[in-house]
């Protein structure tokens, strides 16, 4: 007895001490956020910021990154090439150091780089750690130098394999099939939208994206070039060119204040919308920080100052908030921050102070010149300044009727809601069912322990288009705000959004699976987008997955999700298969629907993630505005991803 308990003593043998890339294989979540397709791609974005602080630096101007046929990557650029002389204190290249050393790299030397991208400084040896293989091709000093890694470790030293006069690295690596089980495959659209951004951010840098899986009809591949001289001006047009500019010129500043390089663009537009994108040395800061508080704090001081002057507020009965000043603004503000300190959940939310009053200054600055020179757009600015005043107060009073209903129902719940009988909000969810007819199979299909369903009527409010009051009018938003305990406004912040009193943890968006039932799951995409984005970026909303195919031969029976998947299900079952095809939810029986889409043993609930802030923004304003166009272009570009039916 005395020998078993020894055997399993917990003592200091039993602590593993990991140290660096033995530690990023076993933990690869804490060093790249996860192991699924965010984490994926976050593997390029890493390899790809190493050359962009060559470009910061002014030594590299091109930058190629290629999709190869086996969806591994190749990224190269014309910098100076990663060092490959000894290393005096590690005894190998540096080459070898930068690849196998986590923390180890040029931007910890504040002489190689003054700033630099990235978020963590892991960089390339952690892409390195999480590959199977990774071939690094240096050309430098008028050499070609090369090394190759299986899983982070190094297969022989650095060698030289030929003269060159190019300079620059290469960088070649496949992510390792052990650690990303859920997928290899790189989407194209995800990487042209990081690339895209990196163009816009760092004016002058072109860099070429080439996807070798797929080859056009003269030989040539896939591709795309991105390149702006113009930086954030450029970046607030192609972000805003689906909304209806109030002005016809960009407000934008660029230079150093207090020693720290700020970059600041803005425009305002008809919508109804705030469309505030930040920056700290290429990294989307979506949980804000020092700098977005500098840029709010100089906006509403400047236009506070100039429409108090102009006398235009006179007859106003209440006084302007904040907020006011920010309806239909889209603006994007880029600092570079020599060793910035990162702070909130993610750990995207800048907490240096002395980048606020940088900001404010240069964001006063470029303001106040801008309304002298253009007092026309200035009075225009002011007057969708009042007008979102006035609309803020009657929103003010249509949100105090969603919370007085709140209080004052029934448990403060709406009637069409199906609760259930769980307490815990973590271990709860609720389906927004399109219609009553669903909704009453998904009632009768449920889990009553702990799936609630609301049933939601028709299509809801297209909030992308409506005034702030009018979404907390509309009778099935309201619902939903009650539904999930969430209240909006505070005396501070009138957009800001409690969560302290979430009744469900997972909130699942359940429509048809047809045009119109994913125009309804868009619809609602749209309002949570809009008003309620921390439950997106919190990992709270979900997508339902329901069939589109029952195949049938005899006794046997197989759902399909997809076309690929009914036809290999009729090759599996033979000639004389049935095929029912499910148009809505309402054609499935509550059996039925538990077995396909509700039952957590069995269900695939699509996580609902916002990837890249500015490109969800646009996409959003792009369907659910008022440009007819750039939607056709859209639909008819991803027609291939619908089932139309005739």
């Amino acid at each position: 007895m005395k020998e078993e308990f020894n055997k399993h003593n917990y003592s200091a043998d039993s602590i593993q001490a990991l140290e660096g890339m033995e530690h990023v294989r076993m933990r690869p979540s804490m060093y790249i956020g996860d192991v699924g397709t965010r984490g994926l791609h976050h593997l390029v974005y890493e390899v790809v910021d190493n050359s962009i602080d060559e470009a910061l630096a002014g030594h590299c101007n091109n930058i190629t990154v290629i999709i190869n046929e086996d969806n591994s990557i190749t990224t190269e650029d014309d910098g100076r090439g990663i060092p490959v002389d000894l290393h005096k204190k590690e005894g190998v290249s540096a080459l070898e150091v930068v690849m196998t050393k986590i923390g180890a790299g040029g931007k910890f030397d504040k002489d190689s780089y003054k700033v630099s991208g990235g978020l963590h400084g892991v960089g390339v040896s952690c892409v390195n750690a999480l590959s199977e293989h990774l071939r690094a091709t240096v050309y430098r000093d008028g050499k070609i130098w090369e090394q190759e890694y299986q899983r982070g470790k190094a297969m022989y030293p650095v060698k030289a394999i030929g003269d060159t006069d190019k300079r620059g690295t290469t960088v070649t690596f496949k992510p390792d099939s052990t650690i990303f089980t859920q997928t290899l495959e790189y989407s194209y659209d995800t990487l042209a939208s990081r690339m895209r951004e990196l163009a816009y951010l760092n004016k002058g840098i072109t860099i070429h994206l080439v996807d070798k899986r797929h080859k056009k009809d003269d030989g040539s591949f896939e591709g795309e070039t991105f390149h702006s001289e113009e930086g954030l001006k450029e970046f607030i047009k192609f972000l805003d060119g689906n909304r209806e500019p109030l002005m016809q010129s960009v407000i934008a500043f660029e230079g150093e204040k207090n020693g720290v390089p700020v970059e600041v663009a803005m425009i305002y537009n008809t919508s109804y919308a705030e469309n505030l994108h930040s920056y700290v040395n290429n990294i989307n800061t979506h949980e804000g920080g020092t700098h977005l508080a500098g840029f709010r704090r100089g906006l509403t001081m400047t236009l506070k100052k100039y429409a108090d002057e102009s006398g235009m507020l006179d007859k106003l009965k209440f006084d302007i908030a904040g907020d006011d000043f920010r309806e239909g603004l889209t603006a994007i503000i880029s600092v570079k921050v020599q060793e910035p300190q990162f702070e909130g959940q993610t750990k995207t939310k800048l907490g240096n102070r002395e980048v606020s009053a940088s900001v404010s200054q240069a964001v006063s600055e470029m303001l106040t010149d801008y309304l002298e020179e253009h007092p026309d757009d200035a009075k225009v600015i002011v007057q969708k300044v009042i007008l979102a005043a006035q609309a803020r107060h009657a929103a003010q009073k249509a949100r105090e009727m969603v919370q007085r209903k709140t209080v004052m129902s029934i448990g403060g719940l709406p009637g069409k809601l199906s609760d259930c009988s769980e307490q815990d909000p973590s271990k709860c969810e609720v389906f927004l069912v399109e219609g009553d007819s669903a909704g009453g199979t998904a009632k009768a299909g449920r889990d009553r322990n702990f799936q609630a369903i609301l049933p939601l009527r028709g299509k809801i409010l297209n909030v992308e288009k409506a005034m702030v009051h009018k979404v907390f009018e509309n009778e099935e938003i309201k619902n939903i705000f009650t539904a999930l305990g969430v209240t909006i406004g505070t005396e501070e912040d009138s957009k800001a959004l409690n969560l302290s009193k979430l009744r469900y943890h997972k909130v699942v968006i359940m429509c048809d699976a047809d045009i119109d039932g994913s125009h309804i799951a868009t619809l609602i995409l749209t309002f949570f987008f809009r008003y309620m984005k921390e439950l997106i970026e919190n990992g709270h909303i979900y997508i339902a997955t329901p069939p589109l195919y029952l195949v049938k031969r005899g006794a046997k029976s197989k759902y399909a999700w997809s076309d690929k998947e009914r036809d290999e299900i009729i090759q599996e079952f033979g000639e004389g298969s049935k095929i029912q095809r499910y148009k809505g939810l309402g054609e499935m029986n509550a059996i039925q629907l538990w077995d396909t889409t509700m039952n957590p043993e069995f269900r695939t609930l699509r996580l609902v993630q916002i990837d890249n802030g500015g490109e969800a923004d646009r996409i959003f304003s792009m369907l659910m505005g008022d440009e007819v166009p750039p939607r056709r272009e859209f639909i008819e570009k991803n027609a291939v991803y619908a089932n139309i039916d005739a």
